[in-house]
């Protein structure tokens, strides 16, 4: 016994890789009916987060689940990643309006129908939040037309069959309420339809480790030994990553122990700028719905395409032999368009909808990156570690369904505060003022301000709102908004109090984020006079003079100018010398007849013009050009 109980822990601490198992677990291993399997939302699974390395932290974490997503979680963080993600927030949204929600597959299908890259973003920059919002209401709307998803797959290999991702074994080593779980992907057709077969199968799959120094006998620096392999890859959004690992892990012996880690056979990552900013989708999912757009951005855009998708084909016609020889592919492609660049007919196509050996990713995944490869690789070959008490489910089980018998009894809804007639009308002048100041419409707010008998210091409501915190009057917002000229109108016409405070104790020249509103508040006092307020509470520095602004602001500008005119002509100077060298280099290969001495073509003077430019500079260049030209044509037409 007391062997057992030291084997049970040390096999609960160390890794467990489905392709390396200890002798002694695969010889006790049981399989787990489906009556017998384990609710996804009761299991406490764990798993080292590298299978190759002993675990750091808890070997056995409590495990978490989403019953709204129908997800399951390792631990804490993955389930904190959810609820932050986009299948979360568009179940949430669906729940509330009454909608049907969505399973992972069922989103990944809907999000791909609509050719966006949801779920391929990793910044949580508040513009691209934004851009998610915008993307997740379009879902939303187009759920009627997209509930037919529900019966198809995201990707052309998932087998949808109803079933839990994974598949639970008993070990008489282990204790009653512990269960190992394993994903079902990594079961060929055949072997699933035999499920009292499938330990014979694991323990089929047994790999010897590679030894990094000597493989098998032979001498250092000579190639590993062929050992089974997967394909993996992920595209989506413009990036792209594939890579094929060795199933057989590979021993590295360093100071203090063995350590086993994944061998890379394979890799390699592509990015294009192919998604459409701000508005989501591909440029060719654009084009396909309003035709298409004549910018540059849209011909880049058309131009990446094209090349990510040569870029591809290309890299998978190199790796042909080795995906032919992989034991699964596992292929990860939102989006129509994505699905194309890897299954579309073409001369040599390598990827077949039809192959038996496609997978899908069982699981959430991130950006198509190399890193995240790896992590797929390691979650989808580690050992999951359920306990659970299965007489507690039972009774909890048993009293949920006594629960749901009874007849229910509907709560009290508690009564929400009715707001007073007066509290209603200064959440109306709230409104109607910041959309006022927010597009800048001086007169029109001066006139409502007046119409009303609304003071300037009115307070907006409900003072409780983040922004009404931060900016609680007109002056405020108008700062905090950047809007000079209402910030002036404010200060000079309507004799907005400067030194007010907001919820932070801050005054409103302390929110002005650019020099042009702080300028407005100069400017007012050297107007509006030292007696009027006491500005040193206000925080306004210095008086200025209109006058004044606007001449440093036209020094600014002509010394901004100089400066580009000097660096300019400091890099045709450096341009042409280059030219001059390379020519009498020419020249001098030639045997002293110049090459290239031919006259060169209008479009080559503006590229040899425009070399060296920034973007911007090229743009201004440009509509210069097409001005003057078009100026030379209306005098033609005027005969003169």
């Amino acid at each position: 016994m007391g062997a057992e109980t030291l084997n049970t822990d040390e096999l609960l601490k160390r890794p467990l890789y489905v392709y390396d198992l200890p002798q002694e677990l695969l010889a006790t291993l049981s399989y787990k009916s489906d009556d017998q399997a384990i609710p996804a939302e009761d299991s406490q699974v764990s798993a080292p987060e590298n299978p190759e390395e002993a675990p750091q932290e808890h070997e056995i974490a409590s495990s978490t689940s989403c019953a709204l997503c129908k997800v399951s979680f390792l631990n804490v963080q993955e389930q904190r990643s959810h609820v932050r993600s986009d299948h979360h927030r568009y179940n949430l949204k669906a729940q509330l309006r009454g909608n049907p929600t969505f399973d992972e597959v069922q989103f990944n299908k809907a999000v791909g129908d609509l050719d966006e890259s949801i779920s391929g973003s990793e910044s949580s920059s508040s513009e691209e939040d934004g851009d998610t919002d915008t993307q997740l209401t379009a879902l939303l709307k187009r759920q009627a037309k997209i509930s037919r998803a529900t019966e198809e797959e995201e990707e052309p290999s998932r087998k949808r069959t109803g079933k839990h991702p994974l598949i639970w074994l008993s070990s008489s080593l282990l204790p009653s309420n512990t269960s190992l779980g394993i994903y079902r992907a990594l079961f060929t057709g055949a072997e699933q339809e035999e499920p009292k077969y499938l330990v014979d199968s694991l323990r089929k799959k047994q790999l010897a480790p590679i030894n990094q120094q000597k493989n098998n006998g032979q001498a250092e620096g000579a190639p590993a030994p062929a050992s089974p392999n997967v394909f993996m890859c992920m595209i989506g959004g413009g990036h792209f990553a594939a890579m094929i690992v060795s199933l057989a892990p590979e021993v590295h012996r360093k100071q203090g122990g063995v350590e086993r880690q994944a061998r890379v056979i394979a890799h390699k990552t592509f990015h294009r700028y192919t998604t459409r900013r701000k508005q989501g989708g591909s440029q060719s999912a654009s084009d396909a719905s309003r035709g298409a757009a004549h910018s540059a951005g849209s011909s880049l855009r058309r131009y990446n395409e094209a090349a990510l998708e040569k870029e591809i084909r290309e890299l998978l016609s190199d790796w042909r032999q080795m995906i032919d020889d992989a034991q699964f592919l596992f292929v990860r492609a939102t989006g129509s368009t994505n699905r194309r660049i890897l299954f579309g007919h073409y001369d040599g196509q390598v990827l077949k909808q039809n192959d038996p050996r496609l997978r899908g990713f069982p699981f959430s995944t991130r950006r198509a990156t190399q890193g995240e490869l790896m992590r797929c690789f390691k979650e989808l070959t580690r050992l999951k570690v359920s306990q659970i008490d299965e007489a507690a489910l039972a009774a909890a089980a048993a009293k949920q369904r006594e629960e749901t018998s009874k007849p229910s009894t509907p709560r009290p809804q508690p009564e929400k505060p009715k707001m007073s007639k007066e509290e209603e009308v200064a959440i109306l002048h709230t409104g109607q003022i910041q959309a006022l100041i927010r597009r800048s419409k001086i007169p029109a707010l001066m006139s409502y301000l007046s119409k009303n008998s609304i003071p300037v210091s009115f307070t907006f409501r409900p003072s409780d709102t983040q922004q009404n915190f931060r900016c609680p009057t007109a002056l405020h917002l108008a700062s905090n908004l950047g809007s000079s000229s209402m910030v002036q109108a404010l200060l000079t016409k309507a004799d907005a109090d400067p030194t007010t405070v907001n919820g932070e104790g801050k005054t409103p020249f302390e929110l002005a984020g650019d020099r042009a509103t702080r300028d407005a508040f100069r400017v007012a006092r050297h107007e509006i006079g030292e007696s009027k307020w006491d500005w040193d509470i206000a925080k306004v520095p210095s008086a200025v003079s209109k006058s004044e602004v606007d001449s440093r602001v036209e020094r600014e500008r002509k010394s901004a100018e100089a400066e580009e005119a000097t660096r300019r002509k400091a890099e045709m100077d450096r341009l042409k010398k280059e030219d001059a060298a390379k020519e009498a280099l020419q020249t001098k290969k030639a045997g002293g007849r110049a090459l290239g001495s031919l006259e060169k073509t209008a479009e080559e003077k503006r590229e040899e013009e425009m070399r060296g430019m920034t973007p911007e500079m090229r743009m201004r260049l440009e509509r210069e050009r097409r001005a003057r030209a078009a100026e030379e044509r209306f005098r033609r037409m005027q005969g003169k």
